[in-house]
């Protein structure tokens, strides 16, 4: 969404959904390292006003708009909390993001907020626990959105997964929040984003490889422990071939949670990853 990229699960009514009202943990922990800046790779999985509304389903959701819902910035950008465009962490709320906002204004706490590629890397290293992925191997910033390449030590330029990001609330000084990933060779569309899911979650997409080995987890923000997660591992690979994988999942209390895929084993435990946000409410 550099100038608002159309994304894999996006409708263009910004107008879907209520607040996401939970509070939960909100992006604690000092600031992780980055560094690196070349151009983001291709693909999207967030939304675009610009294609057409589906036909609501079992698991999209249906709620009339209210007066209380955050409303579209002026670029087009659907709130985050419409079922369009889901806030997937450090923040679950707009509440949350305007508390640090304060706290930042008052005493300059947590600046990595601020800066998308730490934003990225923090979200996978601490709340993805892929500690190895912890290099940045590109990044583009376009207005409220921004994309960052994210990549394992060692590997040689390879990117484990672009990473979209989104300004949460209002003012320079709006926090960045992720959103989803823009996938190209290793996708999850299955459950489709934004949708309503219970356990057991069947999960699926597509992949391009050899001899990959998939792990597919159910993670929330406020929960250090995934809430589910795969047998150990799926074997796929082929040149966009389908993958599929049921993931077991309790606990839920957040109102989004975080489906991440990953594969590896070649040169790292997790070479590429993919992930997609679930409402459960």
């Amino acid at each position: 969404m550099n100038t608002w990229l159309p994304p894999r699960h996006f409708a263009a009514a910004a107008a879907a959904a209520a607040v996401l009202a939970l509070t939960a943990c909100g992006g604690s922990g000092g600031s992780p390292n980055a560094s690196g800046s070349t151009p983001a790779a291709p693909g999207t999985s967030t939304p675009s006003p610009t294609t057409s509304a589906p036909s609501p389903t079992a698991d999209a959701p249906t709620s009339p708009q209210t007066s209380a819902e955050p409303k579209a910035t002026p670029d087009g950008t659907p709130p985050l909390g419409s079922w369009s465009l889901q806030p997937v962490w450090p923040f679950t709320t707009l509440a949350q993001a305007e508390a640090w906002q304060r706290s930042y204004r008052s005493g300059g706490h947590q600046p990595w907020h601020l800066d998308p590629e730490q934003t990225a890397l923090s979200f996978t290293r601490d709340y993805l626990g892929f500690k190895e992925i912890d290099r940045v191997s590109s990044s583009k910033a376009d207005g409220r959105h921004a994309r960052v390449g994210v990549a394992p030590t060692g590997s040689e330029g390879g990117t484990a997964a672009v990473i979209h990001l989104v300004r949460f609330g209002s003012g320079p000084d709006a926090p960045w929040e992720v959103v989803g990933t823009d996938d190209t060779t290793f996708s999850l569309t299955t459950p489709a984003y934004g949708a309503l899911v219970r356990s057991p979650l069947r999960t699926g997409g597509r992949i391009t490889g050899v001899d990959e080995s998939i792990h597919v987890q159910v993670r929330q923000p406020s929960s250090e422990a995934p809430l589910g997660t795969s047998a150990c591992c799926t074997p796929a690979g082929g040149e966009n071939q389908p993958w599929t994988v049921t993931v077991p999942f309790t606990g839920a209390r957040d109102p989004v949670l975080t489906v991440v895929a990953s594969t590896g084993g070649h040169v790292a435990a997790v070479e590429r990853f993919t992930v997609t946000a679930v409402r459960t409410r």
